[in-house]
């Protein structure tokens, strides 16, 4: 599968450095990058506020082992992006190329939803 895209580079800060630490699970970093009332949705599952963001990027995934890579970027507007990564791994199916679309307010991660990825 081809995607094409965006760099890494060209993204905002925040959205790079949020997945840089979202993917190492730091959360105490990853929180930083988020609003107050930010709002998470991963596979159909919503994270209200910091709290429980913070718990979430500390805790998903853990019980894997994978490895994380940028397939894909876009910018859907000043305050949206989409970014594709590709996981390979011990979880089910071992592969999965997820979207991440984040919203940014006030330079900061408002709401991400991390769906599977609609070739």
């Amino acid at each position: 599968m081809t995607h094409t895209g965006l760099r890494s580079d060209t993204l905002p800060t925040t959205v790079r450095d949020f997945l840089a630490a979202s993917i190492v699970h730091d959360a105490d970093t990853a929180s930083s990058f988020l609003v107050e009332d930010v709002v998470v949705v991963d596979q159909n599952e919503t994270f209200r506020g910091r709290d429980e963001v913070h718990a979430f990027v500390r805790d998903a995934g853990a019980e894997f082992e994978y490895t994380t890579e940028q397939i894909g970027a876009r910018r859907v507007d000043e305050d949206h992006w989409v970014v594709t990564l590709r996981l390979e791994g011990t979880f089910p199916g071992g592969v999965a190329d997820l979207d991440y679309r984040f919203t940014l307010r006030g330079g900061l991660v408002a709401e991400l939803v991390i769906a599977n990825h609609q070739a």
